[in-house]
């Protein structure tokens, strides 16, 4: 029994003592614990650690590193699950939670081969649909990190240069064929470094979120040769605003898919880094697909090492992204291009409806949970977004 007076808050709600995702609430920083958030700017964690939870976001518990996030973990798990409430301990309501840290650098991978293959089909269906590099290295692209809002803020359909196929010149408007890309995103912290090893990723990953990296696919068909994505992926990405830690997934390692050439030295990892992280993805309130994240063939450690190899830094408040997460199935597609087959195949909702590309007014709600210890479930912080029709 704990002091938390909360049916939903134990080993099998998501948000139990074995996640303690972090967020930032009006009364400052805290933790998650079931359906209510708890504060920690009143609790005795110690002259070590209560500057870093009494600061406005969690920039500086980012730039404290991995043993003071340790500590503070261990901390918080004895607060919750003590049997009476230590002193300053109160819950809030989550209604008021917002993005938790500022956004430094971002960057966002293209690392299922599911989803590169599906795309390499549509794209170029007279070529192999992978290009050489894919299997070599973890193509990503830097996005942009002012355009990173957290769950629940608006997407204003972007607009921008199209050019259909059977078009001499190129047209300006609204984007028509607005899709989504279910991803998981890592928030880094530590100390300011380049050349991140992979045995020491972890010492730079705070924690892990769900991401959707809105995608104009029009306005990306076109402008991405040679340069790759630009304005297609600049306007929004939304992330979960709850960071459940890495600490959080030690029951959810699991190997990577093996690629079919030999890695370089430093893209080599020395232990199972990948997540069995599971997604489910909303359109309108139907279930359209569930994404498998163990299915990545880059994991987090190989993606910073890479990030980081030509002299890079990662600095704290940095987030980076996987990329689409894409099954071998169908229905494990995480996004409404492959679903649909760019544009071919409809998709039909629970209404009756039917979509190809998001629609004005349409709601996508992404979700995600992996494995914890002793058969409990490990929450990632949903993120949702309306699309409002374009300015």
């Amino acid at each position: 029994m704990t002091w938390i007076d909360d049916d939903a808050f134990g080993p099998q709600h998501p948000f139990g003592p074995q996640t303690l995702a972090y967020g930032l609430v009006d009364e400052g920083l805290a933790v998650r614990v079931g359906n209510q958030a708890l504060p920690l700017a009143e609790l005795n964690l110690g002259e070590r650690l209560e500057p870093l939870v009494k600061a406005e976001n969690l920039n500086p518990l980012l730039a404290a590193g991995r043993i003071a996030w340790s500590e503070l973990r261990a901390r918080l798990t004895e607060i919750v699950t003590a049997s009476g409430a230590p002193a300053g301990a109160r819950l809030v309501s989550l209604s008021t939670a917002k993005l938790p840290f500022a956004v430094g650098d971002y960057v966002d991978y293209y690392s299922s081969r599911n989803h590169a293959e599906n795309v390499g089909r549509m794209f170029r269906p007279d070529a192999a649909p992978l290009l050489p590099n894919w299997t070599h290295l973890p193509v990503g692209y830097h996005g942009r990190s002012g355009t990173v809002v957290g769950s629940g803020t608006p997407v204003v359909r972007p607009k921008g240069q199209r050019k259909a196929p059977d078009a001499a010149e190129p047209s300006y408007g609204p984007s028509t064929r607005l899709d989504i890309e279910a991803e998981i995103g890592f928030v880094c912290g530590g100390p300011v470094t380049s050349e991140v090893r992979t045995r020491n990723a972890a010492e730079h990953i705070f924690g892990v979120a769900v991401v959707n990296d809105w995608s104009a696919r029009d306005i990306q068909a076109w402008e991405y040769v040679p340069l790759g994505p630009y304005l297609g992926k600049s306007f929004a990405t939304s992330i979960g605003k709850w960071i459940t830690p890495l600490d959080a997934f030690s029951a959810a390692r699991v190997p990577v898919p093996e690629q079919p050439n030999t890695l370089l030295d430093y893209l080599v990892s020395e232990e199972p880094s990948g997540l069995d992280i599971r997604l489910e993805v909303q359109w309108n309130g139907t279930i359209v697909a569930r994404p498998p994240f163990a299915e990545m063939n880059w994991s987090f450690d190989q993606q910073l090492a890479h990030m980081t190899v030509n002299g890079a830094t990662v600095r704290p408040g940095d987030l980076f992204a996987s990329g689409t997460v894409s099954g071998k199935n169908k229905e494990e597609r995480g996004s409404f291009l492959e679903l649909s087959w760019g544009g071919k195949e409809p998709i039909e909702l629970a209404d009756g409806s039917t979509r190809t590309f998001l629609e004005d007014g349409d709601t996508i709600v992404i979700t995600g949970w992996a494995p914890g210890p002793d058969g409990s479930v490990v929450g990632l912080s949903e993120v949702t977004g309306t699309i409002r029709p374009a300015a």
